[in-house]
């Protein structure tokens, strides 16, 4: 099964948000974020590389240094990691390549998938880190009117 969300990008949405429960400005340790969201070691470097390079994080070497966020918690949201990472999710190749189906101009279904489509997108770039670390510590996060729980 092909699962829209690989293992990798779903590893990297949790670096970011265990660097988002920390206050601003916090550096945390490769070990203590490593121990705090379970991500083995090797696989934590390795996708502190991806997302230094997108600026999403920043790594500080040496005694004194660690690990925070590039920007504030409430400017990254998960399009933003999952791009770094990987591509969005589709829900159908026809949204893209609607010439790939022989009845894309006038497909019921193809609008159904455009439509979700847009849902998840929507969705992606309106959750934001700061709101993900929100609710991880316990805190309760209005959702916009169209959004169930």
């Amino acid at each position: 099964m092909r699962y829209w969300i690989n293992r990798r990008t779903d590893y990297a949405i949790r670096v970011v948000l265990g660097l988002a429960k920390h206050p601003p400005g916090t550096r945390v340790s490769a070990q203590q974020l490593s121990q705090e969201m379970l991500i083995p070691l090797s696989l934590l470097y390795s996708l502190l590389k991806e997302l230094s390079r997108a600026q999403l994080v920043r790594t500080y070497p040496g005694p004194k240094g660690g690990l925070e966020l590039a920007r504030p918690a409430q400017d990254i949201t998960l399009r933003d990691v999952i791009e770094a990472m990987d591509r969005l999710p589709r829900v159908s190749e026809c949204i893209d390549l609607p010439d790939s189906c022989p009845f894309s101009t006038a497909c019921p279904v193809r609008r159904r998938w455009a439509r979700l489509q847009r849902l998840i997108l929507k969705e992606l770039e309106s959750t934001t880190f700061a709101d993900l670390a929100a609710e991880a510590q316990g805190v309760s996060v209005a959702l916009k009117a169209d959004q169930e729980p």
